[in-house]
């Protein structure tokens, strides 16, 4: 994956306000906003857009189940549980785009009547099976045969329901003009979808033939109106995967804002989807963009889908969590730290609150909750809460310096390819060899020999090397865990001696010897207290 733009440009998928979000959304939204801190970290300029999808078929069946408006349902999910669950995971994104405001929609008319005027659109008619939970026009290779209440029928096998057959003149988009064009492209780009089996599965559906896309529906009217012909509305996905572009000024004028901004941040670095939606986002979307004439994303990356009881986690299945179950008993940083570090990005994982408790337990509480709490304990105790200086540095504090740069360099190279398990992982064992180091060096035996000025020395450089050791641990996982981090960047003194956690630079967290000597370090509550003895129910 090459940048292209001025910005580095990462979006979420936008989600369907059919329901509130569960931790299989709150998955993907952290994951792109770690993938932004980290990036911001390493000094770059970067544009992070998450957003809702407000249209549609089965948008407009829930709010109609409910006795209200569709926009009323729409309002009210995005105010009581979309927008506050970025609060809640501590997301830090720049923009968030719906469907239903009036920059988008009238950007994705523009788009329509060009591509139209162009050639790619044309009339016709289209009878085929349809999901409406997936709002998707199904294949009939797509389809599972029914059991039991479902014998004889054909179901969607993501939400294991029958689909619907629809008869309707709509409007096709050329799809299948796009097919040698986009081969073409992934022959260039191996790396523009990810990983390779994404990458894989989309070279053989385009192989496989592309068909032309419906891009309309005449059958209710909950949606964009097409341009031409008010009488039908945009094709939900068409409309919904505008979005990433609408956003940032597609087809503005460059003299306007939206144009500047479009020119500076167009195309998006990565397009992070979930893997149930790679078609859409891996074939389709590309597809538009060529007729458009406009540049493509430079990675659309396919994640994994969480997974209770072997099932995807699914409102319509019933195997959906709220985060703020997770959270409100592991805190959010635990609950962003968990789902990067437990599964590894791009495969399937299976959430379990028993692994997510050891994982808790054994890493966060007792690994580096307990370092952060013994040093700034020791150092109020054994020299009055005042960071010392400290004496010529031993081999052991050498080569802790040493196991920084290689965290620092491994770190980056995990992060830079998305994967989270690597870049955590990476700092994990630099916070493993901070941990051995304390206990060989033995700061508390030093200490009784209060009259020793060769064991006060080397008392205050054993206690200072922790000390910084833990303003490099900050920096490096600031991106995953901000809440804590920023916490004890301020315990150990960091806020006082070196400014804001967030204007550290990645490229100069190795540098040994950064905390100031005589800052004050303060000893607060726990970074990952004792969890509750009982998980909630139905946990």
């Amino acid at each position: 994956m090459t940048p292209t733009g001025t910005a580095f440009y990462v979006t979420t998928p936008i989600y369907y306000v059919n329901d509130a979000p569960h931790i299989g959304h709150a998955y993907t939204t952290v994951a792109a906003d770690t993938i932004c801190r980290w990036h911001r970290q390493r000094g770059e300029r970067v544009w992070f857009l998450t957003g809702t999808d407000e249209h549609g078929e089965k948008v407009l069946r829930t709010a109609q189940a409910a006795g209200v408006s569709p926009q009323a349902w729409a309002d009210r999910l995005v105010a009581e549980h979309w927008k506050p669950v970025l609060a809640t995971l501590d997301i830090a994104n720049d923009d968030f785009i719906r469907t239903t405001e009036r920059r988008h929609e009238v950007r994705v008319q523009r788009f329509l009547t060009q591509l139209k005027d162009a050639g790619h659109i044309y009339s016709g008619d289209y009878e085929g099976p349809y999901c409406v939970g997936c709002e998707e026009f199904k294949l009939p290779g797509d389809l599972v045969a029914g059991t039991g209440e479902h014998a004889g029928l054909q179901l969607c096998p993501v939400h294991s329901r029958p689909v619907e057959t629809v008869a309707e003149t709509n409007w096709f988009f050329r799809l299948s003009a796009f097919a040698e064009p986009l081969l073409a492209h992934y022959e260039a780009h191996p790396t523009a979808v990810a990983p390779h089996s994404a990458h894989n599965e989309v070279v053989a559906f385009i192989r496989s033939g592309l068909q032309d896309l419906s891009i309309s529906r005449s059958s209710f009217d909950w949606g964009i109106p097409v341009p031409w012909d008010p009488s039908q509305v945009v094709y939900v996905w068409f409309d919904a995967l505008l979005n990433y572009a609408t956003a940032v000024g597609l087809g503005d004028s460059p003299e306007l804002p939206g144009g500047s901004k479009f020119a500076g941040t167009w195309p998006a670095d990565i397009h992070l989807v979930g893997k149930d939606i790679l078609r859409f986002h891996a074939v389709i979307w590309p597809a538009m963009l060529m007729a458009a004439g406009l540049p493509l994303p430079g990675q659309v990356f396919a994640h994994g889908w969480l997974l209770v009881g072997g099932e995807k986690m699914s409102k319509s299945k019933l195997t959906g969590i709220s985060p703020d179950q997770v959270i409100d008993h592991f805190g959010v940083d635990a609950f962003r730290y968990y789902f990067l570090r437990a599964i590894q990005f791009g495969q399937d994982g299976s959430f379990s609150w028993e692994d997510m408790t050891a994982r808790y337990t054994a890493e966060l509480a007792n690994g580096l909750g307990n370092l952060a709490s013994r040093a700034t304990a020791m150092v109020g105790k054994y020299c009055g809460g005042v960071l010392p200086a400290p004496g010529a540095y031993a081999n052991a504090d050498l080569a802790l310096a040493d196991e920084l740069l290689a965290a620092v360099q491994d770190a980056d190279a995990g992060y830079q390819r998305l994967d989270f398990v690597e870049g955590i992982g990476a700092v994990k064992r630099f916070i493993d060899a901070v941990n051995l180091y304390v206990t060989e060096q033995e700061p508390w035996a030093l200490a009784k020999r209060g009259d020793d000025p060769v064991a006060r020395e080397r008392l205050a450089t054993v206690l200072y090397t922790t000390c910084e050791a833990l303003r490099a641990i900050a920096v490096l996982h600031n991106a995953v865990m901000p809440r804590a981090m920023g916490r004890m960047w301020s315990a150990i003194g960091a806020q006082e001696g070196l400014g804001p956690i967030g204007e550290q630079r990645l490229a100069d967290v190795s540098a040994w010897g950064q905390l100031p000597p005589g800052v004050t370090v303060t000893k607060g509550a726990a970074l990952f207290p004792r969890l509750p003895e009982e998980a909630p129910a139905g946990a």
